[in-house]
């Protein structure tokens, strides 16, 4: 049996950089940094005040009902933004489609903390020294939206975008940290190449810029503490890296079967040739020092795609600018590419 082929046919972002696909490509040719100083919260006492916030947009661009669309989670809101983008360059849906056919596979993380509302809650409930459950309760009834449990499911972005969109086929969300929309992708296309899916939309979209996100991380001194040069904190393969910097945002694709793009007339943006997913089964906070999971990944994917190692021009990689994980990386790309792996360029968005 043939296997059925898998294109792009739309693209949606809403990230630092901005607020398009354009705007985007043209910030990262001019070499441009989404890194500032944080305004989302008071990070003055944290050993990093930096991050990558998604400036002020106007969401009414996107959707007809922005008021309801303002009451939902800051992941679904990048969501929806990026998916109308997608969906709107594709003309997908201009062609009738089953909408069992039609389907949606996101990466995500955690959803939305409302740390305002939360804060007034735990203030209430310690007023007189000690922890009173009546008064954080009493006081959450009054100060918190009544989506805000909802919204904080990493599951709500696509469920927003199925009923959005009437997409009424598979429905999944990959909780793999920062692999979840590049796995999500490669999933939503095994599900078209299994014929249970003619159009999905997938990607990804998060927002962890908040106090317990910060002081996480900042734990697990994963982050870059060079607060006097936000544009040139995050500095992956660098000599001096150390650390990442947190950001935010949401980039989606629209990926249909060859014959039905065809079919339409799609202009087609690209083609998903292999896809691979492992896992080095190692610690949770680091990769194999060997780089085992990264290297039979990259294999498995060109395998996929019929490819040779020597076929492939250009590699995205995790690039976290730490040092642990930018040198395993390295030493699974030389893996891989062998003596072709300086020649191979190497950057990480």
């Amino acid at each position: 049996m043939t296997r059925r082929r898998v294109v792009v046919t739309g693209m949606g972002v809403i990230n630092p950089l901005g607020h398009d696909v354009e705007t985007v490509w043209n910030a990262l040719l001019n070499g441009q940094s989404g890194v500032d100083y944080t305004t989302l919260f008071d990070a003055s006492r944290f050993p990093t005040r930096i991050s990558a916030e998604v400036k002020p947009w106007d969401i009414s661009q996107h959707v007809d009902d922005p008021e309801l669309w303002n009451r939902r989670g800051r992941h679904s809101r990048f969501a929806i933004g990026a998916a109308v983008q997608a969906m709107r360059q594709s003309g997908a849906l201009q062609t009738a489609i089953d909408p069992t056919r039609f389907g949606i596979y996101l990466g995500a993380g955690e959803g939305t903390q409302d740390f305002e509302s939360f804060s007034q809650m735990m203030m209430a409930a310690l007023q007189d020294g000690e922890f009173d459950i009546r008064q954080f309760t009493r006081k959450g009834l009054e100060v918190l939206d009544p989506l805000v449990e909802l919204e904080q499911e990493p599951s709500m972005p696509a469920g927003h975008l199925a009923a959005y969109f009437n997409a009424q086929g598979p429905n999944a969300n990959c909780l793999t940290a920062c692999a979840a929309s590049s796995q999500a992708i490669g999933e939503a296309t095994e599900i078209i190449r299994r014929g249970e899916a003619d159009v999905m939309l997938s990607g990804g979209t998060h927002s962890m810029i908040h106090p317990l996100g910060v002081t996480g991380f900042n734990l697990l001194t994963a982050l870059s503490t060079r607060n006097e040069e936000p544009t040139k904190a995050s500095r992956p393969f660098d000599r001096l890296r150390d650390g990442f910097v947190l950001g935010e945002g949401a980039g989606m694709l629209v990926l249909e079967e060859l014959e039905r793009a065809k079919a339409r007339g799609a202009m087609i943006l690209g083609e998903i040739l292999g896809y691979g997913s492992t896992a080095d089964a190692y610690r949770i906070t680091d990769i194999h020092p060997e780089g085992r999971g990264a290297i039979s990944c990259m294999r498995m994917a060109i395998d996929d795609a019929g490819l040779n190692p020597n076929s492939i021009n250009y590699v995205n990689a995790h690039g976290t600018s730490t040092a642990v994980n930018d040198r395993v990386e390295t030493v699974a790309c030389h893996a891989v590419f062998g003596d072709d792996a300086p020649n191979v360029p190497v950057s990480s968005t």
